[in-house]
């Protein structure tokens, strides 16, 4: 199985939310898993994959070639897939993967968060889509998608689509015991 982990780049966080992805990325690799990220080789980015090679995983980063540059992408990743926008990027992280994790970011991160969530919503993908509450990162999040089932732009069941998690080990768990809709 593929997983694909969303996150942070930048290196000015609480080092608790490096710790953390780094423990998860660590988690991936040791359960067998392959790794895909964005490529990059700092914040969360950077420390989940340096965990998933610890762990053993097979790495996969996807980046558009704009962001070459020293110091910006990891250098020894088992595979590494350039593209020329942040859409094929997007579109490759998605298509190669079969779950995701979305670590804590900034707006990149919920961007492609909510594309695969709508994507999810209106059945065109069947994953696991977890959201890894560091540090509760993302409680605000979950409440302003309770807030829209509250208020009826969104059903219940779409919220449903997703959980929010903040145990590596649970989260290998519900991705583990994952079961596709049957539509």
């Amino acid at each position: 199985m593929r997983i694909c982990c969303y996150g942070a780049s930048s290196t000015t966080l609480d080092k608790i939310y490096y710790e953390k992805a780094y423990e998860l990325g660590k988690i991936i690799g040791e359960n067998g898993f392959s790794f895909i990220f964005g490529g990059g080789e700092t914040g969360l980015m950077g420390s989940s994959y340096r965990g998933a090679k610890e762990g053993k995983a097979y790495t996969i980063g996807v980046s558009p070639k704009f962001f070459d540059e020293p110091g910006v992408l990891v250098k020894d990743s088992d595979e590494f897939i350039f593209t020329d926008t942040m859409r094929e990027r997007k579109k490759l992280l998605i298509e190669m993967s079969d779950a995701t994790i979305v670590l804590p970011g900034g707006i990149g991160t919920y961007e492609e968060f909510f594309e695969l969530y709508v994507l999810k919503s209106l059945g065109q993908n069947d994953r696991p889509i977890v959201i890894y509450n560091i540090n509760g990162y993302y409680d605000k999040m979950k409440e302003f998608l309770l807030h829209t089932v509250d208020e009826k732009f969104m059903s219940k069941e779409n919220m449903d689509l997703v959980v929010f998690l903040d145990d590596p080990d649970e989260i290998i768990n519900y991705i583990k015991n994952y079961k596709k809709a049957t539509r």
